[in-house]
């Protein structure tokens, strides 16, 4: 490989001859190989970065500090990686040292080269457009990382909702095919009382609903960034009127709503709208662990367990027991949710190890945040398409169920009263038989009134 050779405050450093980043990315890329998992992977994140740098450069020259060939040329690179080109050029590992300054700066050299190239110069120059002077004008690193990481949240949001609406409507076709089957409903897995498979489903498709919802109202809180703010959040070296021209500039860029933080040397270092936002997703991934947990439940046996639905065959279920087929697909899903409550653990510590006025553990925060949003997108997907899609209902064997159950009784407590209620159950289990039959038996109620109170479409729809 062939390097040309740049220099930084520290000295030289050789960088590949062909790549668009300079010297101060090139020692970020030996300092943190870490996980293997490169910016690149995380292609919000970098569309947010060139947007908050596009914006930058608007609102300079605007106020008169940026020459407008620069600004051009600047902006050009800038709709380059925003229309998603040169993600190879963001090389640096995810998790980092330096509170974001070496994705700042991989951002700053990138947008730089590409546009001295635009401007007839060459890679590694740093001119007529520097690094710093020019793509980083009246701009800190504090300010212009968890910008833009607040914005690529907003960005990523979107699919993740969409996502969860896709699965939410998979849930309520399928309860609309299961609205006649009826089922015993369990409390703490024993039998409680009639209710229909549709019904169990459409209440997944509502859990999910909700959580669309508090992740969309979580926006606000997120598009309240601290631009202008530069090192601490006094402003140093921005101009007069930059902050508030820069936030409308990204506003119109991005096509969503920010506003400037009401304080911004507190906006620099409080981590709390992304604790908050990494609280939804646990939130998110607790309900679809919970959901997957009865999807395996309600699928188990196929002889021995409930075996009330069968989900889709994804594959052989083993290496040794011919014929066992596994619920695969909800067993990722837990596993996923499983990564992301404890994702949201670091979160918490990172956000928690801030000091003074700054947090240098935001590369962290934000990490975990889109990793966690890209499970649970491709969960989510993967749950709707190899699973939720195709499972079907097993209707006899839930009609089964509810008809050797004592739970019906309940519906007799208003006639009959509780004791003498408990006390048929009781024999109707030890004597094996229905409860409709033993209560006619016993002339507790007529056989009419039994048809009738205890019917389970009734009892499932009661009102």
């Amino acid at each position: 490989m062939q390097f040309r050779r740049e220099h930084d405050s520290l000295g030289s450093v050789d960088v590949p001859v062909g790549a668009l980043w300079g010297a101060q990315t090139e020692r970020a890329r030996g300092n943190f190989r870490i996980t293997g998992i490169t910016l690149s992977r995380f292609p919000h994140l970098i569309t947010a970065l060139a947007m908050t740098k596009k914006a930058a450069a608007r609102a300079n020259l605007q106020l008169g500090v940026l020459s407008s060939e620069k600004f051009e040329a600047i902006c050009a690179a800038c709709d380059e990686i925003i229309a998603g080109r040169h993600r190879e050029a963001f090389p640096l590992d995810a998790i980092q040292g330096g509170a974001g300054t070496s994705v700042n700066m991989n951002a700053n050299e990138v947008i730089a080269n590409l546009a001295n190239e635009r401007l007839g110069g060459i890679r590694g120059a740093n001119a007529p457009v520097h690094p710093n002077d020019d793509v980083n004008r009246s701009q800190s690193t504090n300010d212009v990382y968890p910008t833009a990481v607040r914005l690529s949240l907003i960005l990523a949001h979107a699919d993740l909702g969409a996502a969860i609406v896709a699965l939410a409507d998979s849930f309520d076709e399928r309860a609309k095919a299961f609205a006649e089957t009826v089922k015993l409903g369990r409390t703490q897995l024993q039998d409680a009382v009639p209710m229909t498979l549709g019904q169990e489903f459409a209440a997944f498709a509502a859990v999910l609903r909700e959580d669309v919802t508090r992740l969309q109202e979580m926006l606000p809180l997120l598009g309240e960034v601290n631009l202008g703010g530069t090192a601490i959040g006094t402003g140093l070296n921005a101009p007069r009127g930059y902050a508030e021209v820069a936030i409308a500039e990204l506003s119109a860029i991005s096509g969503h709503k920010l506003t400037r933080a009401a304080n911004l040397i507190e906006a620099s270092w409080d981590m709390g709208a992304f604790v908050l936002f990494s609280g939804m997703l646990k939130r998110l991934a607790t309900k679809l662990s919970k959901i997957s947990n009865d999807l395996r439940l309600l699928s188990s046996g196929p002889r021995g367990g409930l075996g009330e639905i069968r989900l889709p065959a994804a594959q052989p279920g083993s290496s040794i027991m011919p014929g066992k087929v596994n619920p695969v697909i909800p067993e990722v899903v837990n596993q996923v949710c499983f990564q992301v409550i404890g994702n949201d653990l670091a979160i918490t510590f990172a956000a928690e190890a801030g000091q003074l006025q700054l947090n240098a553990m935001e590369p962290l925060i934000a990490f975990n945040l889109h990793f966690s949003i890209q499970m649970l997108h491709a969960a989510i997907r993967v749950l709707d398409e190899g699973c939720v899609q195709g499972v079907e209902a097993d209707a006899a064997r839930s009609r089964e169920h509810l008809e050797a159950s004592v739970g019906t009784v309940t519906a007799l407590v208003p006639l009959i009263g509780y004791g003498p209620s408990a006390e048929l159950a009781k024999d109707a289990l030890r004597l094996d038989r229905k409860i409709a039959d033993l209560a006619v038996e016993r002339g507790l109620v007529t056989s009419e009134q039994a048809a009738e109170m205890l019917d389970p479409m009734l009892l499932a729809f009661p009102t």
